[in-house]
């Protein structure tokens, strides 16, 4: 995606705003897909597209969640685990909680989009570089 697609779909651009992502509150993690970009697939039709370094904190430790040649597959161990919470902050960090306790931070790149969630409803968010969030559809 390029940032030009914003003013092509008609993305509301809302910077500075902490929201919740409710339709991935309650999905079960059932897939991962390691490539140049991680993919989340969920129950429930949601999807995660991670596109620059994350981290997974969990009981076994803290993981770097990189995607590219030689991605890690850290985001195996959650597999069939439920997403508890999940939400952007006002700097376009992207968090999900987990219902083991294992919490992902994928955080906004300065220069590229770094994240996307898409879900139900036609929901798409993009995090714009510098951790502008472009949003369409309902949240």
């Amino acid at each position: 995606m390029l940032p030009v697609m914003v003013a092509d779909m008609e993305a509301g651009v809302r910077p500075g705003q902490v929201r919740r992502i409710d339709p991935l509150i309650g999905q079960k993690l059932d897939y991962v897909r390691l490539g140049h970009a991680i993919v989340l697939s969920f129950s429930r039709g949601s999807q995660v597209l991670i596109e620059t370094v994350g981290r997974l904190t969990s009981t076994d430790g803290e993981a770097d969640v990189e995607p590219g040649e030689d991605p890690s597959d850290a985001l195996a161990t959650l597999l069939g685990d439920v997403v508890r919470d999940a939400e952007t902050a006002d700097t376009g960090d992207l968090r999900i909680t987990f219902d083991s306790g294992a919490e992902l931070l994928v955080g906004a790149d300065p220069d590229v989009e770094s994240w996307a969630v898409a879900g139900p409803d036609r929901l798409l968010i993009v995090c714009l570089a510098r951790g502008e969030l472009a949003v369409w559809g309902a949240s």
